[in-house]
């Protein structure tokens, strides 16, 4: 019997940690990586993942590459302004081609309508009706923040300049992007769509404050946390060279966190993972190579 699985966005960070579970618990050849550039797919194919080929907005690319495909990952886009487009595109092209099971991954946060990043928000939760009313058998995986991105937003050298955020004492559910990939893949490798809902979070939520203290504990450093003026952090971003877009978004996300919108936290992760998930310790062991 067919199950050929296809991972989108496959040369991410969270497509290919999908992919590396993937092949080790199939059969060789039952899975493909959507890629756009298949130059940038070597590593992938070296594997033993298939390669196809094709865009989120390229329409007939996307039905050829789901041809024969059982199961679909889809890894949201990053393109903010055609998020909505671009997953309906997807959404479309494995209804055309009889897929049975397409697994979203979407955002864990609540009150969205208050963030500052609500359109692309609300573009996530259109894409999971789209899906749920596509005749698609569907499960919906909304991923908390990724504690991989850490460095993003203290950046590189917090260890010797600490975390200097203005996010209050906003808690998060810091997860690896790692563990949700396997989850993900997991949740491909059941036999049925289970047509639910899951927010893939930790098992606790954090202030970066308590990230702070567990690397001073770590490390022997003391990491110190401050939470600055919003407007003065954009100064730094600005002084530091990021972009005005760049200092938006980051704002935005920083804003979200210090008002408590990634504050969900439920078993649902471990539950996928069959096992508890890595420990905020452990996690930043990994992410800053302690």
């Amino acid at each position: 019997m067919n199950n050929k699985i296809l991972v989108t966005g496959a040369t991410g960070q969270l497509g290919t940690a999908a992919i590396d579970h993937l092949i080790t618990k199939t059969a060789p050849g039952q899975v493909a990586a959507l890629v756009r550039d298949p130059a940038k797919a070597t590593a992938l194919k070296e594997k033993g993942a298939e390669i196809r080929v094709a865009s989120y907005d390229d329409t007939d690319a996307l039905r050829t590459a789901m041809h024969g495909v059982t199961k679909v990952l889809l890894v949201s886009s990053n393109d903010h302004g055609r998020l909505f487009e671009q997953h309906a595109g997807v959404i479309d092209a494995a209804r055309h081609a009889g897929v049975e099971h397409l697994v979203y991954t979407g955002t864990a946060v609540k009150d969205t309508e208050a963030s500052p990043m609500s359109p692309m928000l609300q573009a996530h939760f259109r894409t999971e009706d789209h899906l749920k009313n596509s005749g698609v058998g569907y499960t919906i995986l909304r991923n908390t923040m990724y504690l991989d991105v850490l460095p993003v937003f203290s950046g590189p050298s917090l260890l010797d300049h600490g975390i200097h955020l203005p996010a209050g004492d906003g808690k998060i559910p810091f997860a690896l992007r790692r563990e949700m990939g396997e989850a993900a893949a997991n949740v491909l490798l059941k036999d049925a769509p289970t047509n639910a809902t899951y927010h893939l979070t930790a098992p606790q939520s954090v202030t970066f404050k308590d990230i702070a203290d567990t690397l001073s504990r770590q490390t022997g450093k003391t990491v110190p946390f401050s939470s600055p003026e919003p407007h003065a952090f954009q100064d730094t971003l600005r002084a530091a060279g990021v972009p005005e877009p760049g200092v938006n978004v980051l704002s935005a996300f920083v804003t979200d966190m210090r008002e408590g919108r990634y504050d969900i936290v439920t078993s649902d992760l471990a539950a996928l993972l069959g096992r508890t998930p890595a420990t905020l310790a452990d996690g930043l062991n990994e992410v800053l190579g302690l």
